[in-house]
Order: C-alpha cells, then sequence, then structure tokens
C-alpha cells in the first residue's frame, strides 16, 4: 500500500494538471451532493424535460434556475421543525410574492422582522410623548405606583403598566413607576428629565418631580376591559348620594364594563352601578363600603348584559377600579425629631413588611427598622437606610426579644400571628425572598425540620419577653388585622400620637396589598407538620394564650387551633 502511495505522489508531481483536474472533479461531485440534500426530493417539471428556452440545448434536462427555485420553494414550507435552507437562488419569474405568501424566508417582510432593531421593538410596545411636570401632592398618572432604587427599567414600568391595562406609564427620580389613563399635567422641557434609570443606566427614567412618560401601545385594548376591577359588593345607597359619588351618568344600555370604563376615564376607584345609573367616586365617610347587604338586593340584570347584575336605585352594586386612590400615597421623614421610639415588634413570617405599608399610607410618614434591607430600600421604604434612633420616622421594625433591647423603646406595637402561618412563610423568606417561595427539595429536606426545631420555641419567647419587658404594648393579631383593617389600624395610629383622618384610613384599604404580598399560586400540596411538631407548637400556644389572658387581653384567635 505505501509502495502505491509513493507511486501515485511521484505522478502527480509530473503531472500537475492531472493532480488539480481531479481535484477540481472531486469538490464539484461534493457541490452537487450538498445542493441535492437541500431540497424535497428529485426537482421535477411538468410536461416536457427540456427547457424553456429556445437558448437550451435539445435533449438536456432543465437544471436552471427555475427548477431550483421551484425546489427551495418546497422546502421553505416545511412544517417548523423541519429542515430550513436561506434563500440561496434567486429567480427572474414572479415566483418571489408567491414564495411570500408560502412563508419563505427570504422574503421582503421576514428579512424585516429579522432585522428589527431592539429601539423598533420597543416603540411596538410603547411610545415616547415627552417629559411632564409631577407633584408628590396631586400626581399627573393617578394609577398603581411601585418603585425600585436598584432595579427600574423602562420596560420593567411598561410592563407592570401594561399587565394592568393603562394607557400611559411614566418614570420619575430614576426608581418610581406611575401608571395612569389620563394625563394631567403640563410639559417639561426634556432636559428637566435628565436621570439615569437605577437598573438601565443607558436610559432616562424622569427627573425631580418630572415624569418620562410612554404611551402603552398594546394595552389600548385590554385598558377597556373590567377584568382586573375589584368586586366590593352589594351596598344601600348613601343618604347623600350625589356627595358622596359625585359623578354620574345615565346609562341606558348599562353593563359592569360600561360603567367601570366610564368611571376609570374619570379616573375614580370606585365604580357604583344603580340601575340604569353608573356613579363614580372615593370611599369616605359618607359611603364607607364596611356594610354589606345580600347581594340579592343588587341582582337586577343589565339592559346591556344580561348575564350581568347592575344593581338597583336602592342598592348599588360596587367595583374598585384600577385608578389609584392617591389621598393616601403621599409619604414623608417626620418635620422634626421624635422624642419617643415606637417598636413595630413582631416574629419574623408574623407580617411585620405590609404592617408597615398600612402605616405608611395611614400616617403618611416613613417607618424605620432596626436592621437594613436592602431589597426593602428599593421598593419604597425609604425609612429603611436611617439608623433606628434617628427620629426621623414613625416607628421602628424589629424582631429582637432580649430584654435590653426590648427596654430601649418607648412603647410598641406587638404584631402576633398563628405559628403555622408565620413559621412558613419565614420559611419562604429564607429561602425565596420577600415574595417568593422555598423549593420543594428544602420543604422534603433536612432544612424544614431544623428550622421549626430552632424558630418555633423563638415564637413563643418573643412574646413573651414583649408581654414582661415591653413598656405601653399594644397586641395586635395580624389575623384581626386582615380581618378588620379599619379598626386595628385606628388602634396602631393611635399608639402613634397620630389623629387618624377617617377618610385615609377608607384610602388605605384600598390599597392594601402593597408590593409584598405573595400570590398564594404556589400552596404546598401537603402539610409539611409533623404530629411532634404540631404537639410541640400547641404547646407553645397554650403559654402564649395564658399569658395574654393573665394581662387581661384577649386570647390568641381561635384559628391558630388546632392546638
Amino acid at each position: 500500500m505505501a509502495k502505491l502511495l509513493v507511486k501515485l505522489q511521484r505522478y502527480f508531481r509530473r503531472k500537475p494538471v492531472r493532480f488539480f483536474t481531479l481535484l477540481a472533479l472531486y469538490l464539484a461531485a461534493g457541490s452537487l451532493v450538498f445542493l441535492h440534500s437541500g431540497f424535497a426530493g428529485e426537482p421535477t417539471v411538468t410536461g416536457t424535460q427540456r427547457g424553456p428556452g429556445t437558448g437550451e440545448g435539445p435533449g438536456l434536462p432543465y437544471l436552471g434556475v427555475m427548477q431550483l427555485s421551484r425546489g427551495f420553494k418546497a422546502a421553505a414550507t416545511m412544517p417548523e421543525g423541519g429542515r430550513r435552507h436561506g434563500p440561496w437562488f434567486k429567480s427572474t419569474s414572479k415566483e418571489p410574492a408567491e414564495r411570500a405568501k408560502a412563508g419563505d424566508y427570504g422574503s421582503t417582510r421576514s428579512r424585516v422582522l429579522r432585522g428589527r432593531s431592539g429601539h423598533e421593538k420597543e416603540e411596538d410596545r410603547a411610545r415616547y410623548i415627552g417629559c411632564y411636570v409631577d407633584n408628590t401632592r396631586r400626581r399627573t398618572l393617578r394609577g398603581v405606583s411601585f418603585f425600585d432604587y436598584k432595579k427600574m427599567t423602562v420596560f420593567r414600568c411598561q410592563d407592570n403598566c401594561a399587565e394592568r391595562g393603562y394607557l400611559y406609564a411614566g418614570l420619575e427620580f430614576g426608581a418610581e413607576c406611575y401608571c395612569g389613563h389620563k394625563i394631567q399635567a403640563s410639559n417639561a422641557s426634556e432636559s428637566e428629565c435628565n436621570m439615569a434609570c437605577k437598573g438601565e443606566r443607558s436610559n432616562t427614567c424622569g427627573g425631580v418631580n418630572r415624569l418620562s412618560i410612554y404611551r402603552l401601545e398594546l394595552a389600548q385594548e385590554s385598558a377597556r376591559r373590567y377584568g382586573s376591577a375589584i368586586f366590593r359588593g352589594c351596598f344601600r345607597r348613601p343618604d347623600n348620594v350625589s356627595i358622596a359619588l359625585p359623578i354620574s351618568q345615565l346609562m341606558l344600555n348599562m353593563s359592569v364594563d360600561k360603567c367601570v370604563d366610564f368611571c376609570t376615564e374619570k379616573e375614580y376607584p370606585l365604580s357604583a352601578l344603580a340601575g340604569t345609573a353608573c356613579r363614580c367616586g372615593f370611599p369616605t365617610t359618607l359611603f364607607t363600603l364596611h356594610e354589606r347587604e345580600d347581594e340579592q338586593l343588587c341582582a337586577q340584570k343589565c339592559a346591556g348584559e344580561e348575564f350581568e347584575s347592575c344593581g338597583t336605585a336602592e342598592y348599588l352594586l360596587v367595583y374598585q377600579t384600577q385608578v389609584q386612590d392617591n389621598r393616601c400615597m403621599d409619604r414623608r421623614f417626620l418635620p422634626t425629631r421624635a422624642k419617643q421610639l415606637v417598636a413595630l415588634a413582631s416574629f419574623p413570617g408574623a407580617g411585620n413588611t405590609w404592617a408597615r405599608h398600612l402605616i405608611e399610607l395611614a400616617t403618611g410618614f416613613y417607618t424605620g427598622s432596626y436592621y437594613f434591607d436592602g431589597s426593602l430600600y428599593n421598593k419604597g421604604f425609604k425609612g429603611e437606610r436611617d439608623h433606628w434612633r434617628s427620629g426621623r420616622t414613625i416607628c421602628i421594625k424589629t424582631h429582637e426579644s432580649g430584654q435590653k433591647e426590648i427596654e430601649s423603646f418607648d412603647s410598641a406595637i406587638l404584631l402576633i400571628r398563628n405559628p403555622y402561618k408565620a413559621l412558613m412563610a419565614e420559611f419562604n423568606r429564607k429561602y425565596g425572598g420577600h415574595i417568593g417561595f422555598a423549593a420543594h427539595a428544602h420543604w422534603k429536606g433536612k432544612e424544614w425540620p431544623e428550622f421549626v426545631a430552632n424558630y418555633a420555641p423563638w415564637w413563643a419567647t418573643h412574646t413573651l419577653d414583649w408581654l414582661r419587658y415591653g413598656k405601653k404594648v399594644l397586641v395586635v393579631h395580624f389575623e384581626d388585622l386582615k380581618r378588620d383593617l379599619f379598626v386595628q389600624l385606628q388602634r396602631m395610629v393611635g399608639l402613634l400620637g397620630i389623629t387618624a383622618c377617617e377618610d385615609r384610613l377608607l384610602c388605605v384599604e384600598g390599597q392594601k396589598d402593597g408590593n409584598f404580598k405573595r400570590s398564594g399560586l404556589r400552596k404546598l400540596e401537603y402539610d409539611p407538620y409533623t404530629p411532634e411538631m404540631r404537639k410541640m407548637i400547641s404547646a407553645y400556644i397554650k403559654t402564649v394564650d395564658t399569658a395574654l389572658k393573665l394581662r387581661n387581653l384577649s386570647g390568641v384567635p381561635d384559628d391558630y387551633y388546632p392546638r
């Protein structure tokens, strides 16, 4: 074999032309095989196998551009997942139009879609309309709002507003996002919107009291739906209805979506259906939404939608629209240093962050923290960065339970939650973040039993220590706060030395969830507590219950059972 190779080598050295000829033939054959594999089956031409033009030699099969183009067309219409080929061949016939209809990747439309820049895609989603003045007392965009002082981007703000059906998204101060259906302010100079987004330095996110506003093109249709409106119930018509619900419109062809649409357009958070009249307003002392009636009293069919109820002249069917009630959204630091330090004390997982959100809305002042949590600061809890003794915040979050730490506070709101719920909430926070969830492996692994063994005793000692060492302690049960927010929040605000404005508290009821509420969609499909765990926790519940009653306080709520 070696001798044969040597002979071939010597031969081609003497005859280089023959070597290159064979090499060219080899490459040509390979190219034909490659091209053949690019088409679905053998190309065919109906009728004669001769070329269509007179320039073709007789007897030669037509394998020119037209036939290759047809072969490519067949390949291009293959179902997705099959082999895809680029537009290598051009046709001089009318077939490009046909290929475009068949989904040819070489068509003009496909090339445009593939080559579209990110900026053009953004314009499909939202259109920038300018820089606008904003006012903390009277917002330019009066829908929902949220803050992120670390990761705010233009897309994130647009996405959140579009998801809720708003027409406009506005960014302010580099980290604040506001949504709305109307722009209620004048234009400002573009130079005044000069702050980079916290999570995207290449884009501008408004300025100081200046909004960079986008119109959400993809949200226009969804904004007309009432699917995200919240049903509040059936209520008796208030005595001074024209004052309680000042905006009204007669709608002979009444439906829920028409009334909700109307009140959303007028920028009111409440939409009340009264037969053929649609009324809009705010929750006030004249119309508190606290005394619900039997829904059958509102069961009159809508004139414009037979499967919906539209209330009557005496009994109103009320929905909460997407418009944010801004009467309780302004917050600031205390104007003068607080003389007393008030603790908002709780076991971890007992709803402290939610209680802070409610207190800030109810009082208009920031709350502080014994710790520093960057994620909370980034979500709008601006008092998080202040030292807990700064005196600039209305109360201080703490999970501490030692005597020295407790005695450093002058008074306290002690928030207590069912230990079964609190332990699971804290476990989710520890392994999944403030609104995330622990992984299945954590629940099934050694982490959960160890967590319960360490944290369950702390749940009891935390309450016992604050009852023993705390000065002027107001006990609030998380379950009571959820069940009767208005009354419990009044008690909390009273301890803080703030005169509770009832209209402001009613506003809080409509904004109660905040940004730190788990969806509840990922509940465990099994009970993570073993009989041994339950026996241990039941003993701690009884101990706390007894301690509360010894201080002439109501014991733990009934839903702490089974014990």
